[in-house]
């Protein structure tokens, strides 16, 4: 779910909010992030499932529809040329290139519209960004493994990982998980229940505020 997944409706289009908006303003933001394998897209879901409230950030992407994906409700399908624009204009609160020309991104829109707590699942470059921006706005939570064994473990009983990418997807973690203190509040992910409980628990206490 990270960097998109499904909503109950369509937002906005990138335009309907333009750069300059006051950060201090707008509903609450909640930020899941973790290395890949860690399980934040699972807690995400769940914290859904439990607060009807709390809506799903869709992000923005230039990488081609799947089949059955909408424009608006699973993704935001920008044209590369289109996505680069949003990023010079500032429509793009934080992005990232994951493959050559093919970009993911938080457009600003989703996190203004309307007064609903918004849920946001993106990897720790973009929370960092995030936070960067919106302060106390933002609650960050990092969804940390029991340990690195453990979650190399996971990524292999994917079973969707060449042993080259499992090693980049580990390396990546290495560096992620030496960022998780600079978050609000670190999540270990040992028992998924457990896991989903503290997130629900900090989240409720965070909106409360």
């Amino acid at each position: 779910m990270q960097h998109g997944s499904s909503s109950p409706a369509p937002s906005p289009p990138p335009e309907a909010l333009a750069a300059g908006t006051d950060e201090s303003d707008g509903p609450p933001l909640i930020v899941l992030t973790a290395p890949s394998g860690a399980g934040k897209t699972t807690i995400a879901r769940r914290v859904l499932e439990e607060m009807p409230q709390v809506r799903f950030s869709v992000s923005a992407t230039t990488r081609a529809p799947r089949p059955g994906e909408e424009d608006g409700t699973h993704y935001h399908f920008l044209s590369e040329e289109r996505f680069r624009d949003g990023i010079k204009d500032g429509i793009l609160v934080e992005y990232e290139e994951v493959y050559p020309g093919q970009f993911y991104g938080t457009l600003r829109s989703e996190l203004e519209r309307g007064a609903a707590p918004v849920l946001l699942d993106i990897d720790v470059k973009g929370a960092a960004s995030i936070k960067a921006t919106y302060g106390s706005r933002a609650l960050v939570l990092f969804v940390r493994p029991p340990s690195k064994e453990a979650l190399a473990r996971r990524l292999k009983g994917r079973g969707t990982e060449v042993n080259e990418d499992l090693d980049k997807r580990l390396e990546r973690a290495e560096m992620e998980l030496a960022r998780a203190d600079a978050c609000d509040a670190v999540v270990v992910n040992d028992d998924l229940a457990e896991a989903v409980e503290e997130t629900l628990r900090l989240v409720r206490s965070f909106v409360k505020s």
